[in-house]
């Protein structure tokens, strides 16, 4: 059973996600913040695709980190960080589609690190998901 710290956890994300610049600009979009679980989609457009016309897999995985690590936040105190200590990222199908869907949730909670996963899915012009990555991380707290 997975425990907040930050009872006020929405709005500690909500005032991160501010800060999140790299994030703004692929234009990645959170949708659902709840303990221990994060959501959200991007609009596929050309400068998300490699040369085969793809998702490129940086994009993928930084939708991975983000949702994973977004998915900590709603568990430590309002004043504590979150870092990535370790991203896995297996890539399972082409990233093909109108939009990715990314969801992230902490498997098992530490004081110090958090172990958690992700799902990356494309989704296609009728609203079809299909799995195209997997991915484990391991986030480390950090105290003021």
């Amino acid at each position: 059973m997975l425990k907040t710290y930050n009872p006020e956890f929405k709005d500690t994300v909500k005032e991160k996600l501010q800060r999140q610049f790299y994030m703004h600009l692929l234009g990645f979009e959170i949708e659902t913040v709840e303990i221990g679980l994060v959501e959200g989609q991007l609009t596929l457009e050309e400068k998300h695709k490699q040369n085969k016309g793809f998702a490129h897999g940086g994009v993928i995985a930084t939708l991975a980190d983000i949702v994973m690590g977004f998915a900590v936040v709603t568990l430590v105190p309002a004043d504590q960080h979150v870092v990535t200590a370790d991203l896995k990222i297996s890539f399972l199908n082409p990233g093909v589609g109108t939009a990715l869907f990314a969801r992230g949730w902490v498997l098992k909670q530490g004081r110090k690190l958090n172990f958690c996963e992700a799902e990356i899915f494309s989704i296609d012009g009728q609203g079809e998901r299909k799995l195209i990555a997997k991915a484990s991380a391991t986030m480390a707290t950090l105290a003021p």
